[in-house]
């Protein structure tokens, strides 16, 4: 029993969130759909706990290992925990606005947040899955919560589909890496790497292959990148602003924690598979976003290059790597956020905008919100000083000091080719004339309030959030597996 004590003191925050989840669910079922707005209200405060928690749990392993908890979980957890938390406020209003609010949204929510701490913490292949599956069927039914609408409900479809296949590829990997290794755990695994380093069996490399191709399909990197621009498109906008936030962080947390530790010694050899996928990425993310009329799809496509730029972290193999890829991704998640809640606060005629065409001439009626939005826009195209900038700026510096130069060069190649969706943008609200005069409507204090923090961080809040970034940042890189 003390043993169980201890391990269930470090995961205190995923066994709050988890019996918090059934609770709320029991509360909603017997109130009814009345329940909505408080089950969403607790939900929010139940994810700030459990972010409190995460910070003061101790740290260590449990569970034979299977569960990590050093400073690289603790700073993904909290990261999590408070993007779903954002996903929730977003999402309850709009919700309710559209009339499809349901209690189960923030309780879907909380579940996948557990499943997203699990594969942060993960420090064996079956944790890895279990964590893993368990935020994918929360996202699949949340994909397709707008049950009425067709889109919604093939983007569900399609989302689970592929990612069913994706989780093959995933268990078939995890199946010849313990096969070839006799073990589940990272920590095993490395002992039998660094056996294949020094011209050992490649059995282990085939696994490992099948695995980062599981892993690619989850943070929608090219070219597994299939399912993301149509599930952008038609799942719920607040719904594609979680996906583009926590499930993000949450997997390249667990792609840099399962690479390094378990498989640190064949570097090279992974590190040429991240290669090839990041330039995947820069490819078809630059060139696809080009083309694209819908705004959900182009930021589809955006998310597919920005984590080939994130993944440069991980491919340098270094400490300075994996600090570099946690502040891209902090840095990408908050423009993200803002992106999304501009979004949600722009409506005509109680329709929501969704075509980049009918941002044109937006400063007439929103001046306000064009300014957040091209702000924003800068920012994640990468202009200088933006935070956007500082997020490549560090993974780019880290892949060119790791040898990766050359990558690091088409990366900067892909965000010059990039930048003309987001400077079209810009173009068409500031210097185009409306093709609607009818004016926008009010636009909710929530989604509001949210879009214009983000902007005041892009720019100017940044060059201050910087001096504290970096410290925490260092700290989660340099404790990795300390725990």
């Amino acid at each position: 029993m003390p043993d169980l004590s201890s391990a269930l003191n470090l995961a205190a925050s995923e066994v709050t969130l988890a019996v918090g989840a059934m609770v709320l669910l029991l509360l909603g079922a017997f109130m009814g759909e009345k329940s909505t707005r408080l089950i969403s209200i607790l939900s929010v405060a139940l994810l700030v706990a459990a972010s409190a928690l995460a910070i003061n749990a101790p740290l260590g392993q449990a569970f034979n290992g299977a569960f990590v908890a050093d400073p690289l979980a603790v700073y993904g957890k909290v990261a999590i925990y408070l993007l779903s938390a954002v996903a929730v406020v977003l999402g309850d209003g709009w919700m309710a606005r559209t009339r499809i609010a349901r209690f189960e949204y923030p309780v879907l929510i909380v579940l996948a947040s557990v499943g997203m701490a699990m594969m942060v913490s993960s420090g064996d292949l079956i944790s890895l899955y279990v964590g893993i599956e368990l935020h994918s069927l929360a996202l699949y039914v949340l994909a397709a919560f707008h049950r009425d609408d067709l889109k919604a409900s093939e983007a569900g479809l399609k989302y689970f589909v592929l990612g069913a296949l994706s989780s093959g590829l995933l268990l078939y990997g995890a199946s010849l890496i313990y096969g070839f290794s006799g073990s589940m755990r990272f920590e095993d695994i490395a002992q039998s790497a660094r056996s294949v380093a020094d011209g050992g069996s490649a059995g282990l490399i085939f696994g490992l292959v099948f695995l980062i191709c599981g892993l690619a399909f989850k943070v929608s990197a090219a070219p597994f990148h299939m399912w993301t621009p149509d599930v952008y498109e038609g799942a719920p906008t607040p719904v594609v602003a979680l996906f583009s936030t926590a499930p993000k962080m949450a997997a390249m947390v667990l792609v840099a924690r399962v690479l390094s530790e378990g498989f640190g010694a064949i570097h090279d050899q992974w590190a040429q598979v991240l290669v090839l996928i990041c330039l995947a990425s820069f490819v078809v993310g630059a060139i696809g976003g080009l083309a694209q009329r819908d705004l959900q799809r182009l930021l589809a496509y955006s998310s597919i290059a920005n984590i080939g730029y994130a993944l440069l972290g991980i491919v340098a193999g270094t400490e300075a790597g994996l600090q570099a890829m946690l502040m891209f991704m902090t840095l990408y998640v908050i423009d993200q956020i803002g992106f999304f809640a501009v979004l949600l606060s722009l409506s005509r005629g109680g329709k929501p905008i969704r075509r980049i065409a009918d941002l044109a001439g937006l400063k007439k009626t929103r001046p306000l919100t064009t300014v957040v939005l091209t702000i924003l826009s800068l920012s994640v195209l990468g202009m200088p000083p933006f935070s956007g900038f500082w997020g490549k700026y560090y993974v780019f510096g880290a892949a060119a000091d790791a040898g990766y130069w050359m990558v690091a060069a088409a990366g900067l190649v892909a965000s010059v080719v990039a930048a003309f969706y987001y400077l079209r943008i810009i173009k068409l609200m500031w210097f185009d004339p409306p093709i609607d005069e009818q004016a926008t409507d009010a636009q909710p204090i929530e989604a509001r309030t949210l879009a214009l923090a983000s902007a005041a961080f892009a720019f100017p809040v940044v060059i201050i959030g910087l001096t504290w970034l970096e410290p925490l940042t260092a700290i989660a890189a340099s404790g990795f597996g300390a725990g």
